[in-house]
């Protein structure tokens, strides 16, 4: 009996033991497929996530920084009269210096002059262009630009248009490059000039609009 249990022990590999051994190996690939799965599914989420955040849209731009010489858009215009004949608006607070027939009012880096002289005959736009050519020919970053006839409340006017170095930063010993209005208005033999400056890239469209429609004739 003892040989006969021996011997069927021996004969027949798919006994208990064996059974064991498969159950144990199914064990072990149950487990292998669990990890595979929860790995495989630690990834899906990572992807998504990294996904997701690369997928998202630029951050939103920060406030707008006014270019230098920019003039506030609720900046106050009040009425000057420099010199007998005409009156013009100019930005309130801006500082006033005086210096011969000419007087200027600035602020930073943005300045306008105001210019009053006898003439004979109006100024035509040839002569404005000779006339600032002439005058500006040897300035540092002089560039002309254009002379053409303008309207305005006041009349007509030959505006010239130039860039030119503006004066040196007292802190850092630097300059900007202007660009200049330049316009010229003439009646009864007074010729008056305004000049508008400010840097370059500065958006001044409308305050100088309002500077130049404001001009007028008061005698």
């Amino acid at each position: 009996m003892v040989l006969s249990v021996s011997t069927a022990s021996s004969a027949h590999p798919d006994g208990w033991m064996h059974r064991r051994w498969e159950a144990s190996m199914i064990s072990a690939r149950e487990r292998c497929v669990a990890t595979l799965s929860v790995g495989a599914a630690v990834f899906v989420v990572t992807a998504t996530l990294v996904t997701g955040c690369s997928g998202a849209g630029p951050a939103p731009p920060g406030p707008d920084v006014a270019a230098p010489g920019d003039i506030p858009d609720d900046q106050v215009f009040v009425e000057v009269n420099p010199f007998p004949g005409f009156a013009v608006k100019v930005p309130e607070g801006w500082a006033m210096t005086a210096a011969g027939p000419a007087v200027t009012f600035t602020d930073k880096l943005n300045a306008i002059t105001v210019d009053s002289e006898f003439a004979v005959t109006a100024p035509s736009e040839t002569a404005v262009h000779q006339d600032v050519d002439q005058q500006f020919a040897s300035a540092a970053g002089y560039v002309a630009g254009t002379v053409t006839s303008v309207t305005r409340p006041a009349g007509t006017a030959v505006e010239a248009t130039y860039r030119i170095a503006g004066p040196n930063n007292p802190v850092s010993g630097k300059s900007v490059t202007d660009e200049v209005e330049r316009y010229e208005f003439f009646r009864d033999g007074q010729l008056v000039t305004l000049t508008l400056s400010a840097p370059v890239g500065a958006d001044n469209v409308d305050p100088w609009r309002t500077v130049t429609d404001s001009f007028r004739w008061t005698s």
